[in-house]
């Protein structure tokens, strides 16, 4: 049997903890999931796993020498790249993404990426909950933060702006009962709409030398920017969103740019990938890609 297959078996059985789930992740049947493990403890001379009807976990041996199989595992893979003379990609690449970047931004560069490399298979996983990438078997993960999981490894691809957006028909109705939004401190009289992640709604503004935090009281808080955007759309109030997403309806007048002097800290677009996982050709390009497809196609 194919070793490099059974070294990549084994690791994926030693994360998932379950014969059924490794082989719906890897596309085998059950019983080959199982001749492929028997397959290693027969060349290793050692019991890697304890099996019981209830649950799967790895021997002490399994445990002693998984890091070896993994390391094991890069290095014949990049031999494998070394020798194969095509530049032609081949092979699944499964991915996770918040919904609002996954569908405004991520998607035409994916489209471009598969146009591009005819043989890739695209798996995607849209969340704005922080996903486990080793228990889903997830090869990448585009996330947007300040500062990334240091469990996890990866390259910035892009920035993200944001701004302070309003309809101006909550902005006509509110200049009449509280009056208009000149300064950062005016915002705290508004309706604010809020992500629900965040336990405190404070936003951290900056002009120049000067900077501005300020505590908004919002009576809607949701948990995913498209929906903030459209009730921002709708009129309910003055909301934060990334560039990505604002831009858009700010050059077509549906939003109006509040405060536009104030400036919202900067975060990275960071495509992370687990620190247990070799990287594959597939992964490094499409992170290649990315990067270059952002810089080209600003938003």
């Amino acid at each position: 049997m194919d070793r490099v297959i059974a070294a990549k078996v084994f690791i994926d059985v030693a994360q998932s903890r379950s014969f059924s789930r490794t082989a719906d992740r890897l596309n085998m049947s059950r019983p080959m999931v199982t001749r492929y493990i028997e397959a290693m403890e027969d060349w290793l001379k050692i019991r890697l796993l304890h099996r019981t009807t209830r649950k799967i976990s790895l021997t002490s041996a399994g445990e002693a020498c998984l890091k070896d199989v993994e390391q094991w595992l890069e290095q014949a893979d990049n031999i494998l790249s070394l020798v194969n003379t095509s530049d032609e990609l081949s092979g699944l690449v499964r991915i996770t993404s918040s919904m609002s970047f996954g569908f405004s931004q991520l998607m035409p560069a994916i489209q471009d990426f598969m146009q591009k490399h005819p043989k890739v298979h695209i798996d995607i996983d849209l969340e704005d909950s922080t996903a486990d990438l080793t228990e889903k078997s997830i090869d990448l993960a585009i996330r947007i933060a300040s500062n990334p999981d240091p469990s996890l490894i990866g390259k910035p691809i892009a920035v993200c702006e944001s701004v302070l957006v309003a309809s101006l028909a909550y902005l006509e109705k509110a200049r009449q009962a509280i009056g208009e939004i000149q300064q950062p401190q005016d915002l705290i009289h508004h309706q604010c709409l809020g992500y629900k992640n965040f336990e405190r709604h404070i936003w951290h503004l900056s002009k120049g030398d000067q900077f501005e935090s300020i505590s908004v009281d919002c009576r809607l808080s949701i948990n995913e920017a498209t929906a903030l955007l459209h009730a921002t759309l709708n009129g309910m109030g003055v909301c934060l969103q990334p560039t990505y997403l604002a831009n858009r309806y700010i050059n077509d007048g549906s939003l109006c740019h509040v405060l536009p002097e104030w400036k919202p800290k900067d975060l990275i677009i960071y495509a992370l990938y687990s620190s247990r996982k070799h990287l594959s050709p597939n992964v490094r390009a499409l992170i290649d890609h990315l990067e270059r497809y952002f810089a080209e196609h600003p938003w």
